[in-house]
C-alpha cells in the first residue's frame, strides 16, 4: 500500500473509532492490551508472525500496523487512546531484566504509557521483579504459552507473592489459544490462584478459548479481571468463537472487564476490534465501563 493509500486508510479508521468513543460519550479509551517493545525484539516477533508459525496456529497473521514506533504512537493517540500498556515478555532466562529496562525508559519518554514490566521463571526473577517495581511499574506481563513455563513453578513464588502484597495486576496469557502450550488452560492458573488468593491476575483475550472456565475463575476470586484482546472478531470467531450462551456471565463481570487490543499485531483494523465488541449486544454501559472506566478505576487515572 504506498503512503497515500494507508493515510487515507487510517483517517477512514480515525473517524470510525471516533464515532464510537462518541456513540458511548467517551472523549478517549484505555488500552491495556498493547505492543511495544525494543526494535529488534519486535522485528523478531514480526517474523514469526510472517511465517503463521505453530504459536499462532499456523495461519495467516498479517500485521496492520507495521510502522516505526514513533507512527505507532501517533496512530494509536489518534484512535483516541489516552493510556495504553507495553506488554512485552521474555522466551528464555536473562531478558527479563534487559526489557524491564527498555520499558522503564520507554515509559519514561512516554508519559501516556502505564509503565509495564515483566519476568520469567529464573533464579532470579524475584529480583528482577522487586527492581521493577522499584522502578514505577504499574502493570507486568506474563506469557506461559511463549514463555513455556509453569506459573506454580517454586521459582516465581516469592514473584507471586511480592505481586500479591503490592497489588500489581499481571497480564497473563493463560488460555490455549492460539495455540495450546505446556502449561496454558485454566489448570496451572486455578492452581495459582488457590495458593495467591489475592492476586490481581487479568486474564488476556476473556482466556480464550476456555471462555467459560477462566469465566468461574473470575466468578471465585474477585481480584480476577479479563482483557477482550481479540475477542468477538471476525478474525477469532472463525476458530475459538465465544460462547453466545456466556454472555450473560460476561455481563455480570462487567465492572471487571477491561479493553485490549493487541494493537499494533492484529490481522485487521482497530475500529473492527471496538466494533466487535459492540456486536455482543452487551449494551452501551457495559462498553464504556470496559473500554474506560473499569481501567482508569484500576490504574486510578
Amino acid at each position: 500500500m504506498d503512503a497515500a493509500a494507508e493515510a487515507a486508510r487510517l483517517e477512514g479508521e480515525r473517524a470510525e473509532v471516533a464515532a464510537f468513543r462518541r456513540s458511548l460519550g467517551l472523549g478517549h479509551l484505555i488500552d491495556v492490551h498493547t505492543h511495544f517493545m525494543p526494535q529488534q525484539v519486535l522485528a523478531k516477533v514480526w517474523a514469526y508472525f510472517d511465517t503463521a508459525g505453530p504459536l499462532l496456529g499456523n495461519r495467516p497473521w498479517p500485521i496492520a500496523y507495521r510502522h516505526e514506533e514513533q507512527r505507532r504512537l501517533e496512530v494509536l493517540r489518534g484512535f483516541g487512546v489516552r493510556a495504553f500498556t507495553s506488554m512485552l515478555y521474555p522466551h528464555k532466562p536473562g531478558m527479563a531484566r534487559w526489557l524491564n529496562d527498555w520499558s522503564a525508559d520507554f515509559a519514561a519518554r512516554t508519559p501516556d504509557c502505564l509503565h509495564t514490566a515483566t519476568f520469567y521463571a529464573e533464579p532470579g526473577a524475584a529480583e528482577d521483579v522487586r527492581r521493577a517495581v522499584e522502578q514505577g511499574a504499574r502493570v507486568f506481563k506474563c506469557h506461559l504459552q511463549v514463555g513455556d513455563f509453569d506459573p506454580n513453578d517454586p521459582l516465581l513464588d516469592e514473584v507471586w507473592g511480592l505481586l500479591a502484597e503490592t497489588g500489581l495486576p499481571v497480564v497473563t496469557h493463560c488460555g490455549s489459544g492460539p495455540a495450546p502450550g505446556t502449561y496454558t488452560g485454566p489448570g496451572p492458573t486455578g492452581l495459582l490462584l488457590g495458593r495467591f488468593p489475592r492476586l490481581r491476575l487479568i486474564i488476556a483475550h476473556l482466556g480464550m478459548p476456555e471462555y467459560e472456565e477462566f469465566l468461574t475463575l473470575a466468578e471465585r476470586h474477585p481480584r480476577v479481571m479479563l482483557d477482550t484482546t481479540m475477542n468477538f472478531t471476525e478474525f477469532a470467531e472463525s476458530s475459538m468463537p465465544f460462547p453466545r450462551r456466556a454472555l450473560p456471565r460476561l455481563a455480570d463481570l462487567g465492572d471487571r472487564v477491561l479493553l485490549g487490543t493487541d494493537f499494533p499485531n492484529i490481522p485487521y483494523s482497530y475500529a473492527e476490534a471496538l466494533r466487535a465488541l459492540e456486536s455482543t449486544g452487551l449494551g452501551t454501559a457495559w462498553l464504556r465501563a470496559v473500554c474506560h472506566d473499569n481501567a482508569r478505576r484500576l490504574f486510578a487515572l
